[in-house]
């Protein structure tokens, strides 16, 4: 028979004596603490991890420009900064320069932007703003395929079908009235051959429009509908919504687009080699042949003999990353002083 419990005896919830509920404490502390630690050992391995993936980019970056510098070092040693702004290009008799390359890229990637941001920036409006709902999406998906297509392609249907028609047609009357123009009719003067820079740059901005509208389509529509609703109810137009609402809320997605395309066009090679020209000779006339730093690594790497010329278009490698470097430098400066421009932020 079970003996009553005194009064004396101290009672306890759930029947459980003091020591066992110390014990049970003290057994949950120390739970506790081991998850605790295994937590903690958990995040600093997540932190180190992601920390050594970040200075694996960094080194990548590092060695680039190790072996760049090592490649080219004898034609830096031949031929130093004159490099930039020596228009010859000989192999045999060992006479380099990178003028001519350096104009080819940067007037083709000019021009591209000139003509694919203000197309990009009105297609992306059109789809977010302006088109029907049954329009939208086929729309929007017309314009991500073009970006899937491959640069040949581009290369392919420049040379064979489009340069035909704009010698044809377009150069001829570009001649007449643009090549006459005080101050800038020497950029538009030439025999209407269809290959040339202008050519190679209205080949890439195609290309590139799809990259800058994707991307400007994408964050246009993250604007919440409370302020375009807002400014629509104040009675501004669509123009002004874009204006004054969307491109402000939305310039550090538009301006990564923009660097986006420029990336694109700055590097492209196979469309621009096939409607350029590849010509090592300066001309300031767009309608003329040139050449760009990607297409004559295309073109002449693979042929390559003398030490001297392998090193000559390691240099112009060197170049383009330099100038894809201070491209995305003057981008930093430029979101910088934009945001710098609105005040401290609280």
């Amino acid at each position: 028979m079970q003996r009553p419990q005194s009064i004396a005896e101290p009672l306890s919830l759930g029947g459980i004596q003091p020591e066992a509920r110390a014990d049970r404490a003290t057994m949950s502390r120390t739970i506790s603490d081991k998850t605790l630690k295994r937590q903690h050992l958990l995040d600093r391995l997540f932190r180190g991890t992601t920390q050594a993936f970040a200075w694996i980019v960094l080194g990548l970056l590092v060695a680039i420009i190790i072996s760049l510098l090592l490649g080219a070092w004898p034609a830096i040693k031949a031929f130093g900064l004159l490099f930039f702004v020596n228009t010859g290009w000989n192999p045999v008799t060992q006479e380099f320069g990178a003028w001519v390359p350096i104009f080819g890229t940067l007037a083709t990637s000019v021009i591209a932007l000139l003509i694919g941001i203000p197309v990009s920036f009105g297609i992306a409006l059109f789809l977010t703003e302006l088109s029907p709902p049954w329009l939208r999406r086929p729309l929007g998906i017309a314009v991500e395929l073009l970006a899937g297509i491959p640069s040949i392609i581009y290369g392919m249907w420049g040379l064979f079908v489009f340069a035909p028609i704009f010698a044809g047609t377009v150069e001829p009357w570009i001649n007449d009235h643009l090549g006459g123009l005080p101050g800038i009719g020497f950029l538009f003067q030439g025999p209407p051959m269809g290959i040339g820079m202008l050519t190679a740059g209205l080949i890439l901005s195609i290309m590139v429009i799809p990259f800058i509208a994707s991307v400007m389509r994408d964050v246009f529509e993250i604007v919440p509908p409370l302020l375009k609703e807002s400014a629509y109810g104040v009675g501004a137009t669509t123009w002004e919504v874009a204006r004054h609402v969307v491109l402000p809320y939305t310039k550090i997605g538009v301006v990564g687009g923009i660097m986006l395309g420029l990336g694109r066009a700055l590097g492209e090679t196979m469309a621009v080699t096939f409607v350029i020209g590849n010509a090592h000779q300066f001309s300031a006339s767009l309608l003329m042949p040139g050449n760009s730093i990607a297409s004559a690594l295309a073109n002449e790497f693979t042929e390559a003999t003398s030490n001297l010329h392998i090193a000559s278009l390691i240099y112009l490698g060197l170049i383009l990353f330099l100038i894809t470097f201070v491209v995305l430098a003057l981008s930093k400066l430029l979101l910088y002083q934009l945001a710098k421009g609105e005040g401290k932020q609280t």
